[in-house]
């Protein structure tokens, strides 16, 4: 099966019910004064910095590394039967992958490479996961039997 994602963020419906066509327009809060500040007031700069560290900025042979390093930690965690962990470092390595694709660093093989190494990290937390769940389940049940048995 394949997975599905559909959003439809906050900011798109702010605009619609603020009626403007930019999210930069949206009111964001209201000074004291009952002025209004905008989104853009508050988030352009940043919008513009990170595009910029995004696009032009990121270090391509570090992000290799880094995505690298945290496949491998992401392993080591999951060893240790540490699901969270791991899937953190899995959001690491999917940024890491973001930065390398939109610096247009990647061809088509190693694009699809990439999205694979990070898919196959992302299953085995989920399964890492809920084995470790099913596990606590398991224990949580021999412990209510064994009080009942002492009861």
């Amino acid at each position: 099966p394949v997975p599905v994602e559909i959003t439809y963020g906050l900011e798109r419906i702010a605009m619609y019910a603020q009626g403007v066509d930019s999210v930069f327009d949206l009111v964001w809060s209201y000074l004291p004064d009952g002025t209004p500040m905008t989104y853009g007031e508050v988030f352009l700069e940043n919008e513009r910095e990170f595009s910029t560290y995004n696009f032009e900025v990121a270090n391509v042979e570090l992000m290799r590394e880094k995505f690298d390093e945290y496949e491998v930690e992401c392993h080591s965690c999951l060893e240790r039967k540490l699901p969270l962990p791991a899937y953190d470092c899995v959001m690491k390595c999917s940024h890491a992958f973001n930065l390398l694709d939109s610096r247009g660093a990647l061809s088509a093989v190693e694009r699809a490479n990439y999205i694979l190494r990070v898919r196959t990290v992302a299953k085995a937390c989920c399964e890492s996961y809920l084995s470790e769940v099913a596990a606590k389940k398991d224990d949580n049940n021999q412990n209510d039997a064994q009080k009942k048995e002492v009861a």
